[in-house]
């Protein structure tokens, strides 16, 4: 298999943390998308939405968007279950999930932002201010979630790290970088420590990826 990705796309390290608790390791191929090696003709006829990640098998089939390519990895691949067996731990595993996968991330795309700047005509502090702002809304409710269904951690589902988890990381790395206040939430840090405590998920982090680009 070969993994399609950016360092600091938010979407390909989720991949990378699911892959990372999975034990598993894989081929990785950067694409560049400040260079816009996204909407070249040859990653487009892999994905038309000139998106990544995109997962590529052994026999040449592409799977992308990073819900599916988790799924798909955590049926696929050994290592502990990512989604719990139980029906009402699973959804409530995809329902925070989806909270930050669309309801918190989808504002803060490369090219939402980049719409927001041209051509509406924003400058990029506004444009990452308005992103912030979003991020800190999406935060405050996953930290009420989480007080109201009285949580103990150490991950978001509990003693096991799982999806939700996967996207967890990206995000407050993701708002550090618009200036989201994300000291507010000491749950969801509560979290990233445990994670960020174990090794292969710190290796996933988009600072130490071979394609990393001084910021």
């Amino acid at each position: 298999m070969k993994l399609y990705g950016y360092w600091r796309s938010g979407t390909s390290y989720r991949v990378r943390i699911a892959l990372a608790l999975k034990g598993a390791t894989i081929e990785q191929e950067p694409v560049n998308l400040l260079a816009g090696e996204h909407h070249s003709e040859a990653f487009r006829a892999k994905n038309p939405q000139g998106l990544v990640p995109a997962l590529e098998l052994d026999d040449g089939t592409i799977l992308t968007q990073s819900p599916a390519i988790i799924e798909y990895l955590d049926e696929t691949l050994p290592g502990p279950k990512l989604l719990p067996e139980d029906p009402l731990r699973r959804a409530r595993a995809r329902q925070l999930a989806a909270i930050i996968g669309c309801d918190i991330h989808p504002v803060q795309n490369l090219r939402i932002l980049k719409y927001l700047q041209d051509p509406l005509g924003h400058d990029k502090e506004t444009a990452f201010a308005w992103a912030a702002h979003w991020i800190d809304v999406g935060f405050e409710a996953l930290e009420k979630e989480l007080e109201r269904t009285g949580w103990q951690g150490p991950f978001l589902l509990g003693a096991q790290p799982s999806v939700p988890d996967c996207y967890l990381l990206p995000q407050l790395y993701a708002g550090r970088r618009f200036g989201a206040n994300v000291q507010h939430f000491p749950k969801l840090l509560q979290v990233e420590e445990a994670l960020t405590a174990m090794p292969a998920v710190k290796d996933a982090h988009p600072d130490h990826q071979p394609d990393a680009q001084p910021c």
